[in-house]
């Protein structure tokens, strides 16, 4: 049998894989669709049919996961899925052959992360461990793919993006190999119970509180729309150097590692659904700062508030899933939180946040100081309904 330590080594190496891919793709995979010959607009239209077929199928991906009652298979054939769309580009041509194999590169590599936290959570919770201290190499990694990605951009062009995913990739499906197989759900055994267990994704949105938790943890991803939007448009525009814009968006990264640290402390301390409250609240404060000034000293600060607006957004979130969602839902309840948190929550505040940054330049976060504090308040409501237990379905 392995070991905890052991365990906890092959959990925070999948997390490493993984965000090692996103921390190339984040920053550079624009760069290179449009060696590819796609227009901005193209690029952009391409990059959301991802993202809105993402929030479509995910969660049925994820509830057929469920009905399996097992989760390494699913994420082995994700990830080989996933390396195969993204194969694929080395032959596609034009708009539509990019845009078909990068749907099915970002449908099944968005698809790996919901399932493989509930590898993650369920064996945290069997043996004791620290996911705030295993989630940390995923940021670790992201950084450093991240600020790697320049220079092999500059050295080896456009086409290194792609041969550099290609390569993390095999990381990652071996990383899915390692990942321990959590016990396995017996399906139903009678056609009553077959029936009860059908529709799981309409039985998880029937229930308040897990709409509560939806609406709280959308609403606060939300907010960060026109940060990740425009934040570096908007500091270069004041005059920041390129070093600098780098630097503090490693500042917010470096803050989130130092509260996954404290995690297990802090959801002690406050529990899930506070959490989600005192990130929602972090935000009120550091949207409205940054929305009145954009003074250096007043941005460095509001920074490092990232360690809560998202890190302590996410271990309530992803504890809150671990502790109130039913076993054998849990990927269906880990899809629907991404497909509502950084789909369709997300995806409608950017295309606002545009609209609101051309007009009011750094005002547009006042904006998002007014839906983080909506999500201040679904938090507080969830803390107060929530009692603690697992959601009995009907």
């Amino acid at each position: 049998m392995v070991g905890a330590s052991a365990q906890a080594f092959r959990l925070s190496f999948y997390f490493g894989a993984v965000f090692a891919v996103v921390g190339i793709m984040a920053p550079f995979w624009p760069v290179f669709l449009a060696a590819r010959g796609l227009t901005a607009p193209e690029i952009g239209l391409l990059l959301s049919a991802g993202l809105w077929l993402r929030v479509i199928l995910n969660p049925l991906i994820a509830q057929w996961a469920d009905r399996r009652g097992e989760r390494r298979r699913p994420l082995l054939i994700l990830s080989a899925a996933a390396m195969g769309g993204f194969l694929c580009f080395l032959f596609a041509e034009g708009f539509w052959g990019l845009l078909a194999v990068n749907l099915v590169a970002s449908v099944a590599f968005s698809s790996i992360i919901p399932l493989g936290e509930t590898v993650v959570l369920a064996t945290v919770y069997r043996l004791g461990l620290d996911y705030g201290r295993l989630r940390i190499w995923g940021s670790a990694t992201f950084i450093a793919t991240s600020f790697a990605g320049g220079p092999m951009l500059a050295a080896f062009g456009s086409w290194s993006v792609l041969w550099a995913v290609l390569g993390l990739m095999v990381v990652v499906l071996g990383s899915c190999v390692l990942l321990p197989e959590v016990e396995k759900i017996a399906p139903p055994t009678t056609t009553a119970a077959a029936a009860k267990n059908s529709g799981t994704v309409f039985r998880l949105l029937r229930q308040p509180v897990f709409m509560l938790f939806l609406v709280a943890g959308g609403l606060g991803n939300a907010s960060h729309a026109v940060l990740y939007g425009f934040a570096t448009l908007h500091w270069r525009a004041v005059g920041y150097s390129d070093v600098l814009i780098g630097l503090l968006w490693a500042e917010g990264v470096v803050a989130e590692i130092v509260l996954f640290w404290l995690g297990s402390r802090l959801v002690r301390r406050f529990g899930a659904a506070n959490l989600l409250a005192l990130g929602a609240a972090a935000g009120v404060i550091r949207w409205t700062a940054m929305g009145l000034s954009d003074a250096l000293w007043l941005a460095l600060l509001t920074q490092a508030l990232h360690a809560f607006t998202f890190g302590a957004a996410h271990l309530g979130a992803m504890h809150f899933i671990a502790r109130a969602a039913p076993e054998e839902m849990s990927a269906t309840a880990q899809s629907l939180h991404g497909a509502v948190g950084a789909g369709i929550a997300v995806g409608l505040v950017m295309a606002m946040a545009g609209v609101l940054y051309e007009n009011f330049a750094n005002g547009a976060y006042l904006f998002m100081a007014g839906i983080a504090a909506a999500s201040f308040l679904a938090a507080l409501a969830l803390a107060k309904t929530w009692n603690g237990r697992r959601m009995e379905l009907e």
